[in-house]
Parts: structure tokens; sequence; C-alpha cells
């Protein structure tokens, strides 16, 4: 563990705040109230910064940015357990940073609790399941197919996933915090937060399960 791979998970993971958040922000800016182009802008900010972020970090830190991934990557053994609870550290805190960051661009009160009401129940819980899986999949797969895809192929799926999932694909536990902290288009209640997060560690459990298995050494 060395702190050039934390300030580069801080780094990485304010930066996709960035992306979610001020692209949100923008997007519900200039749309005219069409909440499905405001979502198209930000699916295409945020998977343009995935891309960017992954290829330009990921041979620093290995480029997880989110504490699913790097729990997935320990429980495959490709990650030290002691280097997790600092990884999600840099993390979180890089994520509640990118968030402040994008609300001082827009000129916005820096300090916000988010006030969005819809992201609960069912529905968005098992989409929370099957988006993290696929996020797993994606990456595990790229890994034993393409690795140097791999950025493409994350930057892809979830740009897709804004789209295909009722969620709208948060998939990462410091993201869902840090998303708390934004009463903007991106946010999301913080008493909805809890559920998404367990709901994230159960696709974790579930893609441990089964692509240790799909994509394992022949």
């Amino acid at each position: 563990m060395t702190i050039q791979k934390l300030i580069a998970e801080t780094l990485g993971t304010g930066f996709l705040l960035i992306g979610v958040v001020g692209s949100g922000i923008m997007a519900e800016t200039l749309s005219g109230g069409n909440i499905g182009l405001a979502l198209l802008a930000n699916a295409v900010a945020t998977g343009a910064m995935l891309y960017v972020i992954i290829t330009t970090l990921g041979p620093i830190s290995g480029a997880h940015f989110n504490p699913a991934v790097t729990l997935a990557f320990a429980l495959r053994g490709d990650h030290s357990w002691g280097a997790v609870p600092p990884y999600v550290a840099a993390q979180i805190i890089g994520g509640i940073l990118g968030v402040w960051a994008s609300h001082v661009m827009f000129d916005l009160t820096i300090l916000q609790t988010s006030t969005t009401m819809h992201r609960t129940g069912g529905a968005q819980w098992f989409s929370e399941i099957l988006a993290t899986f696929g996020l797993l999949f994606v990456i595990f797969g790229g890994l034993r197919s393409r690795p140097d895809a791999v950025p493409a192929l994350v930057a892809f799926y979830i740009t897709g996933a804004y789209w295909f999932t009722a969620s709208t694909s948060f998939a990462n536990p410091a993201v869902t915090i840090a998303r708390g902290f934004s009463d903007t288009f991106a946010g999301i209640y913080p008493g909805h937060i809890l559920m998404f997060i367990v709901m994230q560690f159960i696709g974790v459990g579930l893609a441990h399960l089964v692509l240790t298995r799909l994509f394992r050494p022949d």
C-alpha cells in the first residue's frame, strides 16, 4: 500500500462524482424540464469520465473507485485485505470532495443534503443488485478476455445501465454515499442510502459465487 495509490483512488473517485453530479446539474439546467434528455446527458458524461479515469489511473491503483470493486478483488485474492479499509476511505472521501467541487463550480451551496425521495422500493433494490453484478461481470470478464478494453467496457456498461436499470445504476457504495450530499438531479435521499449499499454488497456476493467459476483459468 502506497500513498500514490490512495491519492489515485481519492482523485479518481472525486472526478467520477464531478462527472455524475456536475453533468447532472448542467443537464437539468439546459434540458428545459425534459428528464429523458437530462438523463441521457448525465449518462454520457459519466461514461466518458469513467473511460478517462480508468485509463489514466488504472496503472497506479487498479482504478477501483468503488468499495464494491475493491471488496470483489479482495475476495478473489487479487487485493490485500489490509488495503481494503484505506481504499474504501479514500473512495468515500474523494466522492464527497467531488460533490462539493461540483457545487462550487455551479455556484451552489456547498453543504447540502439530498431530498430526492424516489430511490427506494423493491424494484430499485433489485436494480442495484443487478447493476453491481453486471459491473463486476464486465470488469472480470474484460480482464480475462481483453484487459486493454476494460476502460471502454466499464464506460459503455455504466452509460447503458443508467437506462436499463430502474435505479440508474449507482452500483457503488462510495458514489451512493456522496450523492446523498447533493440536493441536485443526481442526489439520493440519505434515508435510502443504506438499502442501496446493502443491495450492492449482495451483488458482490453473487458475483463472487458465479464469476470466480465462470472466469477461472482453464
